[in-house]
């Protein structure tokens, strides 16, 4: 008489249809009182108890993958649409793109718990030979986030893409500035459009695009006997500015004042002109009805004008208005420690860093001492 399997160790049977071993356990009740049961099936009864007790084993440690049909794709798709909460539109976005674009049409068919490290590296590695580093670190920091809460909710055991290097990818577009002469074109192309006092702002005082877009009039002083602008909001979600830093009062030039009367008379007229359509949000740079500006409608206006100051309008970006505030400003001699305060920089190593190509060599000294005292000595 064949021996009865013990509570907890399933069943085994010779399924005639199928012509295979059905492996099967019994691994917990639903809410309703419904039995949840797993099965595993083999050719031999020997390959189906061992799937069988893979299954159980995987129970008793908490790793039990609740669905062996779940792909990649389900994962990622699950994490953008849950994954993101808090998170602003820009970054639900850009997270959205990336995925659609490289992850699901690379990976999405695979299942996760078949996904192994070396199908990571080998899609890293294919990847590399047209994006930058950044954007191969933001695809594994996306796969990453969405095998993690995968993993948080049984689907699978481990999370292989944390196994993975990130590879040296292709060599991104590099940031520059404008020198003087060109600076002074383009601020002279941009006179007379809606965007010359964000032009004269960006390059004067080298606020971030984000932070331009979301500065209010109640945050600029035209009327005192120092004008200033309190840089204390951006367009990120919630407002705040990129880094506590960030938070700054800048005095501004008197171009920069005379820009910004002259845009608020403007900014009077527009207001007459929408009538009933104008939303009063109170904002220095807001659309033909006071709405925020759209970070596609600054690149575009941008573009006209720096065509008109007869630069080729596809190589430069807003941002790099504030690359030439640097560069600018590092070229007359004012020290490093002030640039990056007026940056808004956490500390000096960061503006050497992110500005590195910008900074004028402040090392000096030396090499200056060394030419006066041999300045006049002959060559022995």
């Amino acid at each position: 008489m064949t021996e009865r399997r013990s509570r907890g160790d399933g069943g085994l049977h010779w399924d005639e249809t199928r012509q295979r071993w059905i492996a099967s356990v019994t691994v917990g009740y639903t809410p309703a009182g419904k039995r949840i049961v797993k099965k595993a099936s083999g050719r031999t009864k020997t390959a189906a108890m061992k799937k069988l007790k893979e299954i159980i084993r995987d129970y008793e440690d908490g790793l039990l993958v609740s669905s062996t049909g779940y792909t990649v794709a389900d994962a990622v798709r699950n994490w953008l649409e849950f994954g993101l909460s808090g998170r602003g539109a820009a970054t639900v976005d850009k997270c959205s793109i990336l995925a659609n674009k490289h992850i699901i049409p690379g990976l999405g068919a695979r299942k996760l718990v078949d996904l192994t490290a070396d199908d990571v590296d080998r899609w890293l590695a294919d990847k590399a030979k047209e994006l930058s580093t950044r954007t191969l670190r933001e695809l594994r920091s996306i796969l990453v986030r969405a095998i993690s809460r995968a993993q948080a909710r049984d689907k699978v055991k481990r999370n292989v893409a944390l196994l993975c290097e990130i590879p040296r990818g292709t060599e991104g577009r590099p940031s520059k500035s404008l020198t003087l002469d060109q600076a002074e074109a383009v601020l002279k192309a941009s006179e007379g459009t809606t965007l010359h006092a964000y032009i004269v702002l960006s390059l004067l005082l080298g606020a971030r695009t984000e932070e331009l877009r979301a500065l209010t009039w109640s945050h600029v002083d035209l009327d005192g006997t120092s004008p200033s602008i309190m840089v204390w909001r951006s367009v990120r979600e919630g407002g705040d500015t990129k880094t506590r830093k960030s938070r700054r009062t800048l005095a501004i030039p008197r171009r920069c004042a005379d820009a910004l009367k002259l845009h608020r008379e403007r900014q009077e007229v527009a207001k007459r002109a929408a009538g009933d359509d104008w939303q009063d949000n109170g904002l220095v740079f807001a659309s033909k009805v006071g709405t925020e500006l759209d970070a596609h409608n600054v690149r575009r206006s941008f573009r006209a004008v720096l065509k008109k100051a007869g630069l080729n309008e596809k190589e430069w970006t807003p941002r790099e208005m504030r690359h030439s505030f640097v560069s600018l400003l590092s070229d007359s001699g004012v020290p490093l420690e002030n640039i990056s305060r007026l940056v808004g920089h956490r500390n000096t190593s960061v503006t050497e860093t992110v500005y590195r190509k910008q900074l004028r060599p402040m090392l000096l000294e030396g090499a200056e001492a060394m030419d006066r005292l041999f300045e006049n000595r002959p060559e022995q």
